[in-house]
């Protein structure tokens, strides 16, 4: 919003109006004001929490410091949610269809978990929203965004070509011109199709389309969509089993944000695409007011949600931190990415699988059900053996940066 009115300023030679005009800026403000709304009034909002003695069930697990948790206010994912909001629809470009995705990925993601929070608080049910709700609603995210990716018109890349490939009435091509071209036996080309990045190789760009054999590039969206679905769901519940320790869930997505950010920056700025030979993504730039937005919301939060927790973020703030991680990579065309960036989430969330799978599995055959972790979560594995909270938090923390550093590390070793 303020974007607009600021560009209007400017028209009309108000000093210092033009500074809207560039990302760095915008991006500065919407980290600061996220960084505020979490802080200042993320406190208020606890506040508000407590009198309406919104606080954490626990089950009895028999962990260490387990019930000094039960009463902590939860649902404070609508500290996060205001965070993020907030700075985005005040800096950002709202007619940009990549902020719109974020926007829209974000309401919905942050309602499912807020219906599941609302059941287990105010109902009384501590298995809160049935699974399949939770899952259909999540596909319901996935199915919007890759919609929008796959048929928007305003979802293009841009690539590089021979001259003699360009063919100007191609339904491929939408736009042609010359953007910083050094060779006048290349032209900059802007196509609408679903090519992706491939890490730590060479000429790495893939076509969707190309394992279906679909030549025409009409029927790639069967195959795009569901892998998008299936991020989304992977996602969204591996930041959810995730966040079962005092900040564990806030600052891994935090780190996760930061290298997202980096990815948004070189994808949406053609020099650095050209220079880092990456695929340029038109109007993508915008992302980064929206990534920005998220980190502030993330560190603040993490200012009461680290140990020991003032508060919970409840599946309000889980489920839509692990959504938004996983539409905004794949946005940027970096979904390739997820298995090494988000390893930390995917590890949780694999963990529970095995255990559940293998228990089942043993019992089946030996008649008692045996497991492979003390408790899973991992997390918990690692309380279970008798780590203090804390250190395993920031452990878990430093393998994220690490797998982050690998990720960015991809723009140039291939």
């Amino acid at each position: 919003m303020l974007y607009y009115l600021f560009t209007y300023l400017d028209e009309l030679g108000v000093p210092g109006a033009g500074l809207f005009d560039y990302i760095s800026f915008r991006a500065a403000m919407a980290i600061i004001t996220s960084l505020l709304i979490s802080m200042v009034f993320g406190k208020r909002i606890i506040r508000v929490l407590l009198r309406q003695q919104i606080g954490e069930s626990v089950r009895d697990l028999g962990l260490e410091g387990q019930k000094e948790k039960e009463g902590t206010p939860t649902m404070g994912g609508l500290i996060i949610l205001a965070s993020i909001l907030i700075p985005t629809l005040l800096f950002a470009r709202l007619d940009n269809i990549y902020v719109i995705i974020m926007l829209v990925s974000t309401v919905m993601l942050g309602t499912i978990g807020f219906i599941d929070d609302y059941i287990k608080v105010f109902k009384k049910n501590k298995e809160g929203l049935a699974g399949r709700f939770k899952v259909f609603g999540q596909i319901a995210v996935g199915v919007f965004v890759g919609s929008i990716l796959y048929f928007h018109p305003d979802v293009q890349v841009h690539e590089e070509v021979a001259y003699s490939e360009v063919v100007p009435n191609s339904t491929d091509v939408t736009h042609l011109h010359v953007e910083n071209d050094s060779n006048e036996n290349t032209r900059w080309v802007r196509t609408k199709d679903m090519t992706t990045t491939i890490p730590f190789v060479k000429g790495n760009e893939f076509n969707y389309n190309w394992l279906i054999g679909d030549t025409n590039k009409s029927y790639g969206w069967l195959l795009f969509i569901p892998i998008v679905i299936f991020l989304v769901v992977a996602i969204s519940n591996g930041a959810n089993m995730t966040d079962g320790l005092d900040g564990l869930a806030t600052g891994t997505s935090a780190i996760i944000g930061i290298a997202l950010a980096i990815f948004a920056y070189v994808s949406g700025h053609i020099e650095f695409a050209d220079y880092l030979n990456v695929m340029y993504i038109p109007y993508s730039s915008e992302l980064v007011i929206f990534i920005s937005a998220f980190m502030g919301a993330c560190i603040g939060f993490l200012w009461y949600n680290s140990y020991p927790a003032q508060v919970f973020m409840g599946d309000t703030g889980s489920l839509a931190l692990g959504g938004i991680i996983a539409v905004f990579a794949i946005v940027i065309r970096k979904e390739l990415l997820i298995p090494i960036l988000c390893g930390v989430f995917i590890i949780e969330n694999l963990s529970v699988v095995m255990q559940v799978g293998w228990f089942k599995y043993t019992k089946k055959k030996y008649g008692e059900g045996r497991r492979i972790f003390k408790m899973a979560p991992l997390h918990h594995h690692f309380q279970k053996l008798g780590m203090h909270e804390s250190k395993i938090v920031s452990r878990f923390w430093i393998v994220g940066v690490l797998l982050a550093v690998i990720t960015i590390v991809t723009l140039k070793l291939r």
